[in-house]
């Protein structure tokens, strides 16, 4: 779904391209209009958000090419996650399809673990502790990487305070929104739905033209806010590369806030 490139309009040979002349290529752009609405509707989908995604269809005419009534199903499992009510997102999904978590015994664990940590954090002592014994113990033994990520839960309980343990980042709404993510990918894919909206895809595609320019020595208009797509003309630097991914994530946790 690349844009059409004039002919015309080759990259001149010389190193700086001030934001005017930018701008200007920019303008000779041709987009396809159908190609842009898919590409917003692929979005909403992979999102969850049902109602926006049927007043956009009958707004645009763009078939969303799945059944939207799934959505509300999928969006309250990840909702439950968002939540901290894990056993009722387990419960859902189970509902929606049992192979998904059959069929996932990493994704399973984290679930169980996430529920762990909800019981901590509601201080739940006893109860974190007797589910920590039945439920996890045992298939940690089994796996290492099970082992060592439960070790850090129960690091928790060494503290007190837990927010003056290091690990205090499982206690945060990241940390469910990583594992509500996690659940939600995982339906994505028992539907053969990428896990990714392909607008993330278009802007490592923007990130990588960005590198390859910075790779000819050539100064251009850098994208260096996502949100407000404010350029400036510079190299793009390690630590701006580091900004550009840390925004996307960020746009991403922000968007899975709104909808907890």
């Amino acid at each position: 779904m690349l844009p059409k490139k004039d002919k015309q309009l080759s990259l001149p040979e010389k190193t700086a391209i001030s934001k005017e002349d930018w701008d200007k290529r920019l303008q000779h752009i041709v987009l396809d209009k159908s190609q842009l609405n898919k590409l917003v509707m692929d979005y909403l989908i992979t999102e969850g958000y049902q109602e926006v995604a049927e007043e956009f269809q009958q707004e645009s005419g763009t078939e969303p090419g799945v059944d939207l009534s799934n959505l509300s199903d999928r969006m309250a499992i990840r909702a439950a996650i968002q939540q901290g009510d894990v056993i009722n997102g387990i419960h859902k999904v189970n509902k929606f399809d049992p192979e998904i978590l059959d069929s996932n015994p990493t994704l399973h664990f984290h679930l169980q673990q996430q529920h762990l940590i909800e019981l901590i954090k509601k201080g739940n002592i006893e109860e974190a502790l007797s589910f920590a014994q039945e439920e996890l113990a045992s298939r940690a033994q089994e796996n290492v990487e099970f082992l060592a990520e439960l070790e850090r839960i129960m690091a928790l309980f060494v503290f007190e305070d837990y927010t003056k343990s290091p690990d205090t980042d499982l206690l945060t709404n990241k940390q469910r929104q990583k594992i509500a993510g996690e659940l939600n990918a995982a339906i994505l894919d028992s539907q053969c739905l990428d896990k990714d909206p392909k607008v993330n895809t278009v802007l490592k595609m923007i990130f990588w033209a960005q590198k390859q320019l910075e790779k000819k020595g050539v100064s251009f208009p850098l994208l260096k806010n996502l949100e407000t797509a404010e350029l400036e003309v510079s190299h793009l630097s390690s630590t701006k590369e580091d900004i550009f991914n840390d925004q996307i994530l960020d746009m991403m946790h922000a968007e899975e806030s709104d909808e907890s």
